[in-house]
């Protein structure tokens, strides 16, 4: 989706550049029939190939790097996960005139999450806690070994201080400014855990959740993989659930109140830069900030 905001050089990518580069470097799925996938989310391209096939391409500079991220880490991570994730097969190197690293992984089928459908299921709730619970859970000897990762670091809530405050002046009148600042004051000021580094999803929200037959079926797109603070994947709280599942989802979780008022800043943030991004151009993804930012400071 293209915006005003987003200035960054884009390479252009349509079906022809993706059969070559598939039957050049992957000769074993030459000729494979092809569908774009539409619509496929800001950071990738994506085409559906046969045999359960999936082709991403980053978009922009900011998703370089997932492809490799994803084909390290999710075949390590899928036999510890109750739910299913993209199992990668293959990554491609850059190649006419295509200048970043993209992805082949196994095609899971399902139907995009969506608030309407799974808003007031606190079962739903409750299974996406146990998800979150078994990815925190994951222990690599090697990584705690090394210390920590450049590409298994996020950046911390406060990094998004400058733009966030910028947003809520900008949103100011179909928002409460008032409360957005509050809220946002909170979450910079809440205490960090005790407890250890865990591993989190880090874009944890009902677009990368899948189902099948109305039941969850599948978590996607890791490429904000990482360890730190889980307080990031508390976004799906605001962005899927109602209030009584989100509370069924915050006791099955465990939640200290410093981790939950920092997730609602995260909610708050994502929500806001997606907001002012893409709301004037795209009717969905304006309804869907505006429940975010609404579920949000509501709490």
């Amino acid at each position: 989706m293209a915006t005003g905001r987003i200035t960054d050089a884009r390479p252009a990518i349509d079906a022809a550049l993706v059969r070559r580069l598939v039957d050049t470097q992957f000769p074993q799925w030459a000729e494979l029939p092809l569908e774009l996938v539409d619509p496929a989310g800001s950071d990738h391209v994506i085409y559906r190939m046969c045999e359960g096939l999936s082709v991403r391409l980053p978009r922009h500079a900011g998703a370089i790097g997932q492809a490799p991220k994803e084909s390290e880490w999710l075949p390590r991570l899928a036999p510890h996960l109750p739910l299913a994730v993209p199992v990668p097969v293959g990554v491609g190197e850059p190649g006419f005139g295509y200048p970043w690293p993209w992805a082949v992984s196994r095609w899971l089928d399902g139907e995009v999450a969506t608030a309407e459908a799974l808003g007031d299921s606190s079962e739903a709730a409750v299974e996406l806690a146990g998800f979150l619970t078994a990815l925190q859970r994951f222990e690599p000897g090697e990584i705690s070994a090394q210390g920590a990762r450049e590409d298994l670091t996020a950046r911390p809530l406060v990094a998004r201080d400058r733009a966030t405050r910028a947003a809520i002046a900008e949103v100011d009148g179909p928002f409460d400014t008032a409360a957005m600042t509050e809220l946002w004051e909170a979450a910079l000021s809440a205490p960090d855990g005790d407890g250890p580094p865990v591993w989190f999803h880090g874009d944890f929200h009902t677009g990368n959740l899948l189902t099948v037959d109305g039941r969850l079926s599948a978590v996607i797109d890791f490429g904000g993989l990482g360890i730190g603070d889980p307080a990031c994947d508390l976004i799906i709280a605001f962005t899927l659930m109602s209030a009584g599942s989100r509370a069924a989802f915050r006791a099955a979780l465990g939640v200290d109140d410093a981790t939950w008022i920092r997730g609602r800043g995260w909610a708050l943030a994502t929500g806001l830069n997606a907001y002012t991004s893409y709301a004037a151009v795209n009717p969905r993804i304006a309804a869907q900030t505006t429940r975010q930012i609404t579920e949000a400071l509501i709490g």
